[in-house]
Protein backbone atom coordinates (compact mmCIF):
# COMPACT_ATOMS: atom_id res chain seq x y z
CA UNK A 1 0.00 0.00 0.00
CA UNK A 2 1.35 3.38 -0.77
CA UNK A 3 1.94 6.35 1.42
CA UNK A 4 -0.85 8.44 0.10
CA UNK A 5 -3.16 5.26 0.29
CA UNK A 6 -2.36 4.78 4.16
CA UNK A 7 -2.82 8.36 4.43
CA UNK A 8 -6.40 8.37 2.98
CA UNK A 9 -7.44 5.05 4.86
CA UNK A 10 -6.30 6.57 8.17
CA UNK A 11 -7.85 9.80 7.58
CA UNK A 12 -10.93 8.01 7.44
CA UNK A 13 -10.72 6.76 11.36
CA UNK A 14 -12.21 7.98 14.20
CA UNK A 15 -9.91 9.39 16.93
CA UNK A 16 -10.58 6.26 19.35
CA UNK A 17 -9.74 3.65 16.22
CA UNK A 18 -7.00 5.52 15.46
CA UNK A 19 -5.11 5.76 18.90
CA UNK A 20 -6.45 2.13 19.50
CA UNK A 21 -4.15 1.52 16.34
CA UNK A 22 -1.47 3.60 17.26
CA UNK A 23 -1.28 1.82 21.20
CA UNK A 24 -1.24 -1.86 19.20
CA UNK A 25 1.71 0.05 17.19
CA UNK A 26 3.28 1.00 20.52
CA UNK A 27 2.80 -2.37 22.43
CA UNK A 28 4.26 -4.39 19.48
CA UNK A 29 7.81 -2.13 19.17
CA UNK A 30 7.89 -2.38 23.05
CA UNK A 31 8.22 -6.11 23.12
CA UNK A 32 10.84 -5.97 20.40
CA UNK A 33 9.24 -8.79 18.79
CA UNK A 34 9.24 -7.13 15.37
CA UNK A 35 12.06 -7.74 12.50
CA UNK A 36 13.50 -4.33 11.66
CA UNK A 37 11.73 -3.64 8.50
CA UNK A 38 8.49 -3.86 9.65
CA UNK A 39 9.37 -2.03 13.03
CA UNK A 40 10.32 0.97 10.07
CA UNK A 41 6.81 0.22 8.62
CA UNK A 42 4.93 0.13 11.72
CA UNK A 43 6.78 3.42 13.35
CA UNK A 44 6.01 5.21 9.79
CA UNK A 45 2.04 4.21 10.33
CA UNK A 46 2.15 5.18 14.07
CA UNK A 47 3.71 8.60 12.89
CA UNK A 48 0.73 8.65 10.62
CA UNK A 49 -2.45 7.90 13.49
CA UNK A 50 -0.65 9.80 15.66
CA UNK A 51 -0.89 13.27 13.29
CA UNK A 52 -4.51 12.62 12.70
CA UNK A 53 -5.47 11.99 16.34
CA UNK A 54 -3.61 15.03 16.94
CA UNK A 55 -5.41 16.94 14.42
CA UNK A 56 -8.72 15.59 15.27
CA UNK A 57 -8.34 16.12 19.32
CA UNK A 58 -7.43 19.82 17.97
CA UNK A 59 -10.67 19.84 16.11
CA UNK A 60 -12.75 19.10 19.37
CA UNK A 61 -11.05 21.83 20.97
CA UNK A 62 -11.72 24.41 19.23
CA UNK A 63 -15.24 23.37 18.99
CA UNK A 64 -15.52 23.27 22.65
CA UNK A 65 -17.20 26.32 24.46
CA UNK A 66 -17.68 27.71 27.76
CA UNK A 67 -20.54 28.80 28.70
CA UNK A 68 -20.42 33.15 29.73
CA UNK A 69 -22.89 33.73 33.32
CA UNK A 70 -24.26 36.82 34.96
CA UNK A 71 -23.99 38.01 37.92
CA UNK A 72 -27.30 36.13 38.62
CA UNK A 73 -26.25 32.58 37.40
CA UNK A 74 -28.34 32.99 33.69
CA UNK A 75 -26.52 31.70 30.29
CA UNK A 76 -25.32 35.22 28.72
CA UNK A 77 -23.56 33.65 25.54
CA UNK A 78 -20.67 31.83 24.81
CA UNK A 79 -16.85 32.05 24.68
CA UNK A 80 -13.73 30.28 23.16
CA UNK A 81 -12.70 27.74 26.43
CA UNK A 82 -8.95 28.80 26.16
CA UNK A 83 -9.19 32.51 26.22
CA UNK A 84 -6.09 34.05 26.31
Amino acid sequence: MTESAVSAEISSYSFEKAVAELESIVARLERGDVALDESIAIYERGELLKKHSETLLNAAENRIEKIRLDRAGKPTGTEPLDQQ
